[in-house]
């Protein structure tokens, strides 16, 4: 078996993709310890992120780990103080136990609404200064930021990936320019865990869609190569009428 990937959230969408979308990140020699509230069906550690003593007990569970993905936290627009105790204060805690363990590498689950008020219509780039629409999209800014600060000062190689839709099929047409495939989601996440690191990075992670509106530079450099466009599903989406913004109805 290959090296040891903590996987927080792993009882998610996306941590379920990647224990058992064509054999998940194990089948590509990561050997993985599963982290959430909720059971999984697997084996795993119950742990709340959000609580003031999960620092220790997230430490123990890295412990010997050479990387985390970090999925865990709230999907959705919460009050503040939820998505402050959740997203963020949760986030420190996960990047603290990665110092403290040693863990070598962090992926990041950070989101399209981190920049939900940029136009559509034109490629989006990660170089350019976050634009969230909404408490949520704020959130997922100060992941970011927290992982560029870890990175920065810690050593640690981080990585943060700015999610589409991820999901089993694009639902909107809107969805066609941002979905990732569970297939998909999977090759991004090893690749984020394998790819070159120089410095905090931020990526965005979609499908290789038809109507893509992100830059996928970033994401190809460490290695991800998607196989899925969601144009084959353009005949069954339904219309899209909200603004033309990366949020969607989020940045209205």
């Amino acid at each position: 078996m290959g090296d040891t990937v903590v996987v927080t959230g792993a009882a998610g969408r996306i941590g379920t993709y990647l224990r058992r979308v064509d054999g998940g990140l194990p089948a590509r020699g990561w050997e993985l310890v599963l982290v959430d509230t909720v059971d999984p069906g697997e084996p795993h550690t119950a742990i709340d992120i959000g609580d003031d003593g999960a620092l220790d007990a997230l430490t123990d569970a890295m412990t010997g780990a050479a990387a985390v993905v970090h999925l865990a936290g709230i999907a959705h627009e919460d009050t503040w103080d939820a998505l402050r105790r959740t997203n963020i204060d949760g986030t420190y805690r996960v990047l603290e136990a990665a110092r403290r363990a040693g863990v070598r590498r962090v992926v990041l689950a950070s989101s399209c609404h981190a920049v939900g008020f940029y136009p559509t219509g034109t490629v989006a780039p990660t170089d350019r200064p976050v634009r969230p629409d909404t408490f949520y999209g704020v959130s997922k800014a100060a992941v970011e930021a927290l992982g560029s600060l870890y990175a920065d000062r810690h050593g640690l190689e981080v990585v943060s990936l700015r999610i589409g839709s991820c999901v089993d099929r694009p639902l909107s047409a809107f969805d066609l320019g941002i979905w990732l495939s569970p297939g998909d989601a999977v090759r991004l996440i090893d690749a984020a865990l394998r790819g070159p690191v120089d410095g905090p990075t931020v990526v965005f992670g979609t499908s290789a869609n038809t109507r893509a509106w992100w830059d996928l530079t970033g994401a190809r450099a460490l290695g991800y190569a998607p196989q899925d466009d969601a144009e084959r599903f353009a005949g069954d989406v339904t219309e899209y009428t909200g603004p033309s913004l990366l949020g969607a109805e989020w940045a209205s």
